[in-house]
C-alpha cells in the first residue's frame, strides 16, 4: 500500500464550492476522508487543486494521432495531453472507409481495455457534404444503421459516442440504435433544421459536436441545429474554447443558455496539440499548422485544433471571466456525468479516483496526479 499523500493550503474547488486552505489526502489510487498518522504531506499554498480534465473529443496531440492505427501513436497523444492536465479521455477518429475505421477502432479498443482511454468517439463519416469541415467528402456515407453498427462491433464495446448528421437518410434510426445500444449518438457536421434537430433530440441524441461550428448559423427566422440543441436540457453542448472556434461572446452566449452543466470544454486537438507548427495529416487530409492553427493545407477550413485542456481552461478564466466553479463543471463534471463516470471521476471526493490539477496562481499546471500517481509532481 502506498504512503497516503495529503495535499494541504490550496484552494480546492470541490461539488459544493471552494475550499480556503483546504486539503485533499490520496490514498493509493483514490481520495480518502481518512486522516493516517503516517502520512506525507505537500504544502501547496498559493496554488489550485481542481479534478483532473476530461476531453471527451480529441484527435491526437504531440505528433501522434488516434487516426494512425498503431498503440504508439495513441499513447504519444494521451501522454502529451495528460501532461496538461487532461487525466480522461476518449479517442476521436475522423472520416475514413468504415474498413479503416475498423481497423483503427480494434488497436483503440485495446487501449481502453488497459484503462489508457475511456472510450472510442467515431466522428464521421456519417456527416453532411456540406458541412464537412477538415472530412474528405469524398469518404462521406449516409449513416446506414447497418454501418453503424459494423464499427460499434469493431470497437467491441469500446465505443462511447458516434458523431452524424441526423437529416441524412438513416440518421434517426441510427441515433435510435446507438440510444439502444448505450452509445452516445452526437449532432454535428449537419445541415439540419431546428425541427429535424428536435427529431434527433427525441429519438436520442445527446450531444452537440463542437456547437457553431460545422452547422448553419443561428438566424432570426431560421435558428436550425443551434438553438434546439442549446434550449434542450437533455443535450450537453460541446465548445472548444481557444479563441478561433468562437468568438468569446457566442462562448458567454452558450454557457448562460446552457448553464456549465451541460457545456463540456473540448480541445477537438489533432496531431499538433502541445508540438510544433508544420504539415500534418487529419486521416487522409493535409493539414497547415501555422502559428498554432490548423487549417487544410488546400481550402483553409479549420482542421480541429492545437489546444489543450490546461489553455482552454486559462483562457475561460482569465480572459471570457468564467467563475472557477463553472470552468471546473463544464471541463470535469460535466463530460464525467455523460460518459456516466461521475462516481468515479470529475470531483474531488472521497472514494473517486485520485485524478487531480494542481494550478499555480496564474492558472497555469504545476502538478498533474491521475489515479494516485504523480504524471507531474508539483
Amino acid at each position: 500500500m502506498a504512503e497516503p499523500i495529503v495535499l494541504t493550503g490550496a484552494q480546492v474547488v470541490l461539488p459544493d464550492g471552494i475550499a480556503h486552505d483546504g486539503r485533499v489526502t490520496v490514498q493509493g489510487r483514490t481520495i480518502t476522508e481518512n486522516q493516517p498518522e503516517q502520512r506525507s504531506t505537500l504544502d501547496l499554498a498559493g496554488h489550485w487543486i481542481v479534478p483532473g480534465f476530461i476531453d471527451i473529443h480529441v484527435h491526437g496531440g504531440g505528433g501522434g494521432s488516434f487516426s494512425a492505427g498503431t498503440a504508439d501513436q495513441a499513447l504519444t497523444a494521451i501522454e502529451t495531453h495528460r501532461a496538461h492536465g487532461t487525466t480522461t479521455m476518449l479517442a476521436s477518429t475522423v472520416t475514413g472507409h468504415l474498413d479503416d475505421l475498423g481497423r483503427q477502432a480494434a488497436t483503440l479498443s485495446e487501449l481502453v481495455e488497459q484503462g489508457d482511454l475511456a472510450g472510442i468517439h467515431f466522428e464521421g463519416p456519417f456527416i453532411s457534404p456540406h458541412r464537412c469541415g477538415a472530412h474528405d467528402p469524398a469518404l462521406l456515407r449516409d449513416p446506414d444503421p447497418a454501418d453503424v453498427r459494423k464499427l460499434l462491433d469493431a470497437a467491441r464495446g469500446a465505443a462511447r459516442m458516434l458523431t452524424l448528421a441526423p437529416e441524412l437518410r438513416g440518421g434517426l434510426d441510427s441515433v435510435r440504435l446507438l440510444a439502444e445500444q448505450g452509445v452516445i449518438a452526437a449532432v454535428g457536421h449537419t445541415d439540419s433544421t431546428y425541427d429535424a434537430t428536435l427529431q434527433a433530440v427525441d429519438a436520442g441524441a445527446t450531444v452537440a459536436t463542437h456547437l457553431f461550428n460545422a452547422m448553419p448559423t443561428l438566424l432570426h427566422r431560421d435558428p436550425g441545429p443551434v438553438a434546439a440543441l442549446l434550449e434542450d436540457e437533455r443535450v450537453t453542448v460541446e465548445l472548444v474554447n481557444d479563441g478561433v472556434h468562437l468568438h468569446p461572446a457566442v462562448l458567454e452566449l452558450a454557457f448562460r443558455s446552457a448553464g456549465p452543466g451541460r457545456v463540456a470544454l473540448i480541445t477537438d486537438a489533432m496531431d499538433a496539440a502541445g508540438f510544433k507548427d508544420g504539415l500534418y495529416l487529419l486521416g487522409p487530409m493535409e493539414v497547415q499548422v501555422t502559428d498554432g492553427v490548423a487549417r487544410l493545407a488546400e481550402g483553409g477550413s479549420i482542421a480541429g485544433s492545437t489546444l489543450t485542456l490546461d489553455t482552454a481552461f486559462k483562457r475561460a478564466v482569465t480572459i471570457d471571466r468564467l467563475p472557477v466553479e463553472d470552468v471546473v463543471e463544464a471541463i470535469s463534471a460535466t463530460p464525467a456525468r455523460l460518459l456516466g463516470a461521475h462516481d468515479r471521476i470529475g470531483s474531488l471526493e472521497p472514494g473517486k479516483d485520485a485524478d487531480l490539477v494542481v494550478l499555480d496562481a496564474s492558472y497555469d499546471v504545476v502538478g498533474v496526479m491521475r489515479k494516485g500517481r504523480w504524471i507531474i509532481e508539483p
